[in-house]
């Protein structure tokens, strides 16, 4: 499967890279909008986003409630 970002233009859809098909080549399309200037970007996870914040606590942090 190949991700991959486009736009319409009103009557086709116009692929913003190259795409390695073969002409004819039949694929299945789900469109999904792309947020506004988040087009490539990958998002980061919770997880990613809550261990950069670098936060100094015990280690089970469920302890304490």
């Amino acid at each position: 499967m190949t991700k991959l970002y486009a736009m319409f233009d009103g009557e086709v859809f116009r692929p913003e890279e190259p795409v390695s098909l073969s002409p004819n080549t039949q694929v299945r399309i789900t469109v999904e909008l792309a947020e506004a200037g988040q087009e490539g970007k990958k998002k980061a996870s919770f997880l990613e986003t809550a261990r950069s914040l670098k936060l100094q606590g015990p280690p089970d942090w469920s302890s304490r409630l």
